[in-house]
Order: C-alpha cells, then structure tokens, then sequence
C-alpha cells in the first residue's frame, strides 16, 4: 500500500539520520547540484551552522558565504574571490584531504570524496588533540632531533592522507566492479552479438552469443582469427568492410550467412584508440523477409488495383467471344475461316488463363502445412511434369538425407516448383537438362532448380518475381515466378535466383525444416465422440494412438513403454490435463475455452483450441516436437 510505503520511508530515514547523529565526526553529503542532502547533528555544532543550512536543499554556496563572513578562514581581502574559489574547487567533485587551523585555534582535517550518483561527501575530525601532543612532544623531547620531529609530523599527516585516499580508492573500486558486472551481464541478455576485434582480425572480447547470429559457430572465440570462427565464405564476405572500418570509416551493412541462409546485419565502430574494431551483429533474416513480403504485397496490391476493375468485364468479354466463335465452329465454316474461328478460340482460352493466373495472384490464400514424404512428392512431381517438357530436355532429381516426412503446404510447394521447372525448359528452349535437388541446410529445407540455359539478364535478375515482368514477350504472362515467390514467402521461406558460372541458373528455395516422425500419442478426451474424430485424426498423419477418458486412467498410461507424446484436453471431469505435463514427455493441451481466458493462461505447453483442423494438428504436433 502507497501510505504504507510513506511509513517505511519515514522510518528508514528517521534510522539513517539517528544513526548518522551518533557519529562523532562531522558528515555532510551534497548532490551534483551542490545541495544538502544528508548532514549529520556534529556538522551543524562544530561550524556553528543556523537550521536553515542543515536542511535538505540547502545549497553549498550559501554555506560557505557563511562561513567566510563569519570569519571561519581568517580575514579575507575579497570575500566573494575566496566563495567562490571555494564553490568553484567543489565542482570538480576530486578526492582530496587536507588538515586546517580554524579561526579559534583549534585543528580538524577534512576528508572529501566522489560518490558514483554525483555529489560528494566531507568528513571533518577534530583533531586538535593530536596537534597538541605532536606540539607536547617538539616541546619536551631536546632528545630527538629536530630531522625524527619534522618526519614524525609528516608522517602521521601523510598516513591520515593515505587512509583517506585509500577510502575513495575502495569506494571506485567498488563502483567499477559493480558497473562492469552490469555492463557484462547487460551485453549478455542483449540478442546479438557485441565482440571487439583486434588489428590482427582476433577476438578479443566477446557476450558469447555467436551462436545466436552465427549458428554452429564455438562460442569460445577469445584469442581465434575472424576466419577461422566465421568461415573462409563469411570473413570473404566480412574483410573489405573490416578493412574500411580499421582504416577508421564506421561500417554497417548486410550478408548472407551461407551455412544457415539467415541474413545478419553487421555495424563496424573503429576503436578510438587505434586497436581494431567494435562488432555489433544481429540476426534481421525475420526483418528482411518481413520487408521483401511488404514491398512484393505492396507491387501485388498495385497489381491487384488496375486488374481487379478490369477483371469483371474483361470476363464477360470473353464470354460473349468465346459463345459466338463456338457457335460459328459449329456451322460448318470453310476451312480458312474454320483456322481462324479455331485461332480466336485459343486466344480467348489463353485470356481465360490469364484471368485464372490474375485471380491467384490478387486473391487470398493461407499456408496449409502437413505431413509429406519428400521423396514420394519429388517422384510426383518428375512424373506430372516430363511429359511436359519434350525429349530435349532431361529431368533429374536427387534427394539428400531428410527425415522420411517434413512438414510442408505441398499443393503449394508443387505449384511453385512447377512453374519453375517449365520456365527452365522455356529458357533452354527445348534442350537441356533440368536438375531438381533437395536436402537438408541447418534448419532450413533447401530445394534447388538448376539448368543449362542462358541465364538470366542483369534486368532479369533484378525484376524476376515482379509480377507481370517476363522476358518472354507475348509468349509470357510474367506471373509464374511472381506466384511461386509469392507461394514461398507465404511459408516463411526464402527464393533466391543467380546464375551459374558454367552456364545456366539456378532458383534456390529455403523453407523451414520441421520433421514430421510418427509418435505413440497418449490422447487424454472424456468425451468419447471427440476423442475418435481426434484418434481418426491422428492416425490419418501416421501416429498411433493409445485412449484414455479420464485423467486417473491416463496417468496409469505415461510410463507405457515406446509412448512419445500426450495430447490431453484441458478441462477432464476428474482433473486438469496440466497434471500430465510434468510426466517428462513432450506434452500438448486442447481446449474449447477462447483465447484470453485465464484457466488457459501462462500454460508451459503449446495449446489448441477446439475445434481444430488436420492442418492445425499437425503443425502444433511438429513445433511441440522441436
């Protein structure tokens, strides 16, 4: 509670001050500002002070006026010369310590030192009875020479002075200590990764999080050359812009990191002091593909605008064309005019394509991954697309080592490689060969097309996956890249088009690879009719299932030998399903409560509401499985 709060407040401060009061040196601490903020009652009887300068706020300057009037330093030709002398020493917030006769006779020594907030705090001993008995012993000691005096004198002074400044050196020492555990502990919570290399390109500090831009690389990197942890590819990627920054010029800019496909971005600062160079890296792949699908959405929306007003009576249009010519090839015309009724019917079908292509391409569609063999999908593939392709081109295919069932939208993926390999084979313009390679890269699924053609123009190259660009004159919609790009993006992959050194090119797509193994499911439904639709659906991915209708029978069920995950409902009539997820397996909860509800909320666990798709399932099952 806030008043409760008040009266710890009150309290502690009360305490500090009783505390403080009972101190017999003088204490006094003012802020940056040089304003009072804590002094102690032998302050305020030592210097004589009125109330009003032993107040919180109360300002440095005011004190000293004081003090100078009222004769604590001696006369004083220009006292306003002496205050501010005074005020101006106190700002420069330095360590110091000093012993002075007061204007009555009597010795203190004043001790100062900086603190880390800003500010200050003076100690001030009396220590007139120390000056007495140093006096008593010049006085009364004819004995020792006036050489062991004079070194005795200072030598008490300069321990007083070394005590004092070994307090301030403990006190920076503790403030650094602890600045430097919060910068490192900092630098470490930060997702990215902050290194500084020397001019000889080694790693000479590092917040271990590599790992975290760069995958696979050893976060032990102090003491090892850039290339030796980043690869030769990446530090070719890396070095001239490395060199420009060790020549002093600030470097930021972006690469691709060939082992993981991700896309970091580096900012190079040169080190002032000539040693090399400050790193900043950070992973901005989901950045950029956010930005690529932004600006491609914004081209497709531009599209969808002058298309979709004409789209309606473009369709009418060939509707009435494409009645009247086949109601004229009907009549038994001459065989000129039958060529030419044929002709207009092409082209009026080949319109009718384009509108088909268009609407794909404005319309909505949604990413329905599931299970898929990748070897049976790529046979699938060869099979539908080498009758196509004519005996002048050859169709390869290889497949690397993959899980035997990823998760994928493969309606989607058939599509976009479809239209890839028939743009290959118009390129080559009837020979050639097309290869079609998959495999596993890191977490990602990469899925190459290459052939032997042209390649692709400069302008080609840079315009590919806008839509209705094509090289292909008349021939050509321009919307066959523009879909499988479109397709790709919207399975949270990547499509990438270069062309081959030896001739030809290659489209290189990167989808996220998610195996889709087949699991010993524990179903947890006490509801009989749910729980056999979600058996059905179970079993139609491929999964076994093992029933239970009741919380008590399934955890007699978790210890089943082979069992690999549970699918339990939330809400049983003898329990919660969240008693099951601490049986050490790779668990998932289902509900019908809606989003939001707090009996759903800040559950450890991936939870579907009902009802679900297979689509759905089968997605939460592989990221539950990761």
């Amino acid at each position: 509670m806030p008043g409760m709060d008040m009266i710890s407040d009150d309290r502690h401060a009360e305490l500090t001050r009783s505390g403080l009061n009972l101190i017999q040196q003088a204490i006094s601490i003012f802020d940056a500002d040089l304003r009072l903020e804590v002094s102690n009652r032998p302050y305020q009887a030592m210097f004589g002070l009125p109330d009003n300068l032993t107040q919180a706020g109360a300002t440095f300057e005011d004190t000293i006026r004081y003090l100078v009037h009222r004769g604590e330093y001696g006369p004083q030709d220009d006292p306003e010369t002496a205050i501010r002398e005074r005020v101006d020493q106190a700002r420069t917030f330095q360590p110091h310590y000093m012993e002075r006769k007061r204007a009555d006779g009597r010795w203190i020594s004043v001790e100062g030192a900086p603190l880390s907030q800003g500010g200050w705090i003076a100690v001030y001993t009396d220590i007139t009875h120390i000056k007495r008995q140093e006096a008593l012993l010049r006085a009364r000691s004819e004995e020792l020479s006036e050489l062991v005096l004079e070194h005795a004198e200072r030598l008490s002074a300069a321990n007083r002075a070394l005590a004092a400044t070994n307090a301030a050196l403990e006190e920076a020492k503790r403030v650094l200590t602890e600045s430097e555990a919060r910068t490192r502990h900092v630098t470490a919570m930060v997702p990215a990764h902050i290194a500084h290399m020397d001019r000889d390109h080694r790693y000479t500090f590092s917040n271990n999080q590599i790992s975290m831009v760069f995958p696979g690389s050893n976060p032990s990197i102090i003491g090892r050359e850039c290339e030796t942890v980043l690869g030769t590819e990446t530090f070719a990627r890396i070095r001239p812009h490395m060199d420009r920054a060790m020549a002093g010029q600030p470097q930021v800019f972006e690469i691709t990191h060939p082992p993981s496909g991700r896309r970091i971005r580096i900012a190079l600062t040169p080190d002032q002091n000539g040693r090399g160079v400050y790193i900043l890296s950070t992973d901005v792949t989901a950045e950029v593909q956010a930005r690529e699908a932004l600006t491609h959405a914004a081209k497709r929306a531009v599209a969808a605008q002058m298309t979709s007003g004409l789209a309606h009576d473009f369709g009418n249009l060939l509707t009435i064309i494409l009645g009247l010519q086949g109601r004229l090839a009907r009549v038994g015309l001459p065989p000129e005019q039958a060529e030419d009724v044929q002709a207009t019917l092409a082209a009026a079908r080949r319109g009718v394509r384009l509108l088909e292509g268009i609407s794909a391409l404005t319309g909505k569609r949604e990413h329905q991954p599931q299970p898929v063999e990748p070897r049976a999908m790529l046979d699938d593939l060869a099979a539908m697309t080498r009758p196509t392709l004519g005996t002048g081109v050859v169709l390869d295919t290889h497949i690397g080592d993959l899980p035997p069932r990823v998760m994928l939208d493969p309606g989607a993926l058939q599509d976009a490689l479809l239209n890839l390999i028939l743009n290959a084979r118009d390129a080559m313009r009837g020979q050639g060969r097309i290869n079609v390679d998959i495999r596993a890269a890191g977490r990602w699924l990469e899925i190459s097309v290459t052939d032997t053609g042209p390649g692709f123009s400069d302008e080609a190259l840079a315009r590919a996956t806008e839509p209705f660009f094509t090289t292909k004159g008349s021939r050509g919609t321009g919307l066959g890249l523009s879909m499988a790009y479109d397709q790709i993006k919207l399975s949270g992959g990547t499509l990438r088009i270069v062309n081959v050194a030896s001739g030809g090119a290659r489209i290189t797509i990167r989808l996220p690879l998610r195996a889709a193994r087949p699991h010993l499911v524990l179903l947890v439904e006490d509801d009989d009719a749910i729980r056999t639709h979600i058996r059905e659906m179970l079993t139609t991915q491929g999964h076994s299932v093992i029933e239970a209708g009741s919380l008590t029978e399934a955890r007699g069920m978790t210890d089943l030998p082979g069992l690999t995950m549970i699918l339990s409902d939330l809400q049983l009539g003898d329990g919660s399903g969240v008693d099951l997820l601490d049986c050490g397996l790779p668990a998932m909860l289902m509900t019908a409560l809606p989003l939001g509800d707090p009996r759903r909320s800040g559950l450890d666990c991936r939870v579907l509401t009902k009802p679900f798709g297979d689509t759905e399932l089968a997605v939460t099952m592989a990221e539950t499985d990761e």
